[in-house]
């Protein structure tokens, strides 16, 4: 369980963990008090050894690369909101742990992270391995087939992309293009802290003025086109 321990069979690496419970102080989980740090030491904890260390590297280079462009696109200028996915997605990601008995839980963010840059440049032609080529919004189950290969798991690729989508989805996809109901929204206390470095900004399910004039320019009509990327408050 998240709260009694790492042996994580999902990256192969039991004995590691157990032998020296790597990432914990020493006796946790002896009190609830002390329970409560489980989620944020299998967040960051990673058990690296012979069978999991390019996989590591990997999954490394997927967070900074797509964490990046997030940062410096969709939610330029917007940290508060940008904060706000990432807890979002990592609340979903402990529950979804607690439930089904999961031991680490970093693989699953980033996937999160990466299916929503993803699905916000879903026409982006992107590369991967051996030069192949493709559309931005393959890439998280590309990804999650790889990792199948190199370790023998895709539970973890599986949950972060499910948990990327319905961030997705709540937060762009139902109000912006099917015209729902605003579902979440960036704590104002967030903003408190995280002030953003833009004016004139519009607010999450609502798009953005240029975006509505673009619309009524096409008469208003069908569907949002979400392969050119944009960024959040542009006017």
């Amino acid at each position: 369980m998240l709260f009694t321990g790492f042996p994580d069979s999902s990256v192969g690496n039991e004995s590691a963990c157990n032998a020296r419970d790597p990432g914990l102080i020493p006796g946790l989980g002896r009190s609830a008090r002390e329970r409560i740090w489980r989620p944020i030491t299998a967040t960051f904890y990673f058990p690296v050894g012979p069978g999991t260390g390019f996989l590591y590297l990997v999954n490394l280079y997927f967070l900074y690369q797509y964490s990046t462009r997030l940062e410096t696109g969709a939610f330029d200028g917007r940290p508060a909101d940008y904060l706000f996915m990432l807890l979002f997605n990592w609340i979903c990601i402990v529950i979804t742990g607690l439930a089904m008995d999961m031991q680490l839980l970093m693989i699953p963010l980033i996937m999160s992270v990466l299916y929503v840059w993803a699905q916000l440049n879903r026409d982006m032609i992107v590369s991967f391995w051996f030069g192949t080529r493709f559309k931005a919004c393959y890439l998280p189950w590309v990804i999650l087939g790889f990792n199948y290969i190199i370790g023998g798991s895709v539970i973890n690729e599986l949950i972060g992309n499910l948990v990327g989508h319905l961030y997705f989805f709540l937060m762009f996809r139902y109000p912006m293009d099917l015209g729902g109901r605003n579902f979440l929204s960036t704590p104002q206390f967030l903003y408190r802290w995280l002030p953003s470095r833009r004016g004139g900004v519009s607010g999450f399910g609502v798009p953005p003025a240029s975006m509505r004039r673009a619309a009524d320019q096409n008469g208003g009509g069908g569907r949002h086109n979400w392969g050119q990327g944009f960024r959040l408050g542009d006017q």
